[in-house]
């Protein structure tokens, strides 16, 4: 998702001023108070941000602007931010499944590293009955296991730096 500045998602502020204008009409100045207000003064939207986008919004008839200088929302304005919230109803639901399926998938590869621990000292165990070929075997596996692991962690250390660099 591309970004405004460094933190706002583009698109945000045009749904937020939606989602005010639709409790109250509300005039530019009041739009960035409040959002000043509600991000306990991380976001302060510029004046240069706001009125251009109230425009955008006029022209596009979903809101009207007052002759006592308040925006408020049209019918259509109403009809286009239910739809942007549904939309994101979709999504945020859809996140939390992938979320529940990922933390899932991390307690059954925590369950299944136990039970691997177990089995893998169970075989150190009976060491000393294992044949050359079954103790070769087992050796394969633990060194392929273990090229798998350092893989991923490389990988991960790889993303880290990559999302350190976007950050930045």
């Amino acid at each position: 998702m591309s970004r405004v500045g460094s933190a706002i998602p583009r698109g945000f502020s045009r749904h937020y001023i939606l989602e005010l204008l639709a409790e109250q009409p509300m005039t530019g100045k009041e739009i960035i108070d409040k959002a000043v207000v509600q991000t306990g003064g991380r976001w302060k939207p510029s004046p240069g941000l706001i009125y251009p986008l109230l425009g955008r919004l006029l022209e596009e008839g979903l809101i009207e602007e007052h002759e006592n200088g308040r925006y408020r929302i049209t019918k259509k304005g109403i009809s286009i931010a239910s739809d942007i919230k549904s939309a994101h109803n979709i999504m945020q639901k859809h996140l939390e499944v992938m979320f529940r399926i990922g933390n899932m998938g991390r307690f059954m590869t925590m369950d299944l590293i136990d039970r691997i621990s177990a089995i893998g000292s169970t075989l150190s165990s009976n060491l000393d009955r294992m044949t050359e070929e079954e103790k070769n075997k087992y050796k394969d596996f633990l060194v392929n296991e273990l090229k798998k692991l350092n893989n991923q962690e490389r990988i991960q250390v790889e993303d880290r730096k990559i999302d350190d660099k976007t950050l930045v």
